[in-house]
């Protein structure tokens, strides 16, 4: 049975579509849907193609998948035509964060820790979907997309709801110094242990979400912790370099469905 992690906020809106995969033991590498980490990439394809059944309602969707690398790099989605879906061939390029305003494109994020961020505007009707690493949210990859927004489509950030979906959370996440110290100019985004430190990712974005012009109402967390709830999400730091990824996905509903 597969299911997925939804958010509360989004659900109220009919002309969003969204969801966030979870692992399934009857599916072939556990529901993983990633095609960068080596497994039979027609099993992966096949996983995509039941998510993408289960999420279509009879309607075309077209799916976009970045080659994620960690940047603060965000395109622009203009065209309907899958990218990445069936073969890393044509994925968007060095990108980790993608945007759109037409209908029936679905935007896609792969994790397993790092944290997946899903945007809305409800007025303009533009989503967004962000993959936000320690090093994308060194660079503020949230924070620089929600201005994108506001440059391509004019999006008032009061207008924009975000969800904060399952990712590696301050009870599990130890980093050295190196790591920490990008932060230390954020209040409460991490708790010192010995020479280590417990790196909170989900708050700090939510913190550059504010620092956008969200409002916090409008940001809903997702609350859970891929290394502490492995048997639903992948987690990359307690599997110990699993290849499994999760997906986090948005998109606006085709024009009829509205």
């Amino acid at each position: 049975m597969l299911d997925f992690f939804r958010f509360t906020h989004f659900k109220t809106y009919p002309s969003l579509l969204h969801a966030v995969s979870t692992k399934s033991s009857d599916h072939p590498y556990g529901f993983s849907l990633a095609l960068h980490t080596g497994e039979d990439a027609a099993n992966i394809v096949a996983n995509r193609e039941l998510l993408a059944g289960l999420l279509s309602m009879n309607e075309e969707l077209h799916y976009i998948v970045a080659k994620q690398t960690h940047s603060d790099h965000i395109k622009v989605i203009t065209h309907k035509e899958n990218q990445g879906w069936e073969t890393l061939e044509d994925a968007i390029e060095d990108c980790d964060a993608l945007i759109t305003n037409v209908p029936g494109i679905v935007l896609s994020i792969l994790t397993a820790d790092c944290v997946p961020i899903l945007l809305y505007d409800k007025e303009k009707d533009v989503v967004a979907a962000i993959h936000a690493g320690w090093k994308g949210t060194q660079a503020h990859i949230a924070l620089k997309t929600v201005q994108k927004m506001h440059a391509m489509y004019g999006c008032d950030p009061k207008d924009i709801i975000a969800g904060i979906a399952p990712s590696i959370g301050a009870c599990c996440y130890e980093v050295g110094k190196d790591v920490a110290e990008h932060f230390f100019n954020v209040p409460k985004s991490f708790t010192a242990v010995g020479d280590k430190y417990m790196l909170d990712l989900p708050y700090i974005n939510q913190q550059q979400l504010l620092k956008a012009g969200l409002h916090e109402e409008q940001i809903q967390m997702s609350e859970l912790c891929t290394a502490c709830d492995v048997t639903q999400f992948f987690s990359y730091r307690k599997e110990k370099g699993c290849s499994g990824r999760f997906m986090s996905m948005i998109g606006l509903k085709p024009t009829s469905q509205h």
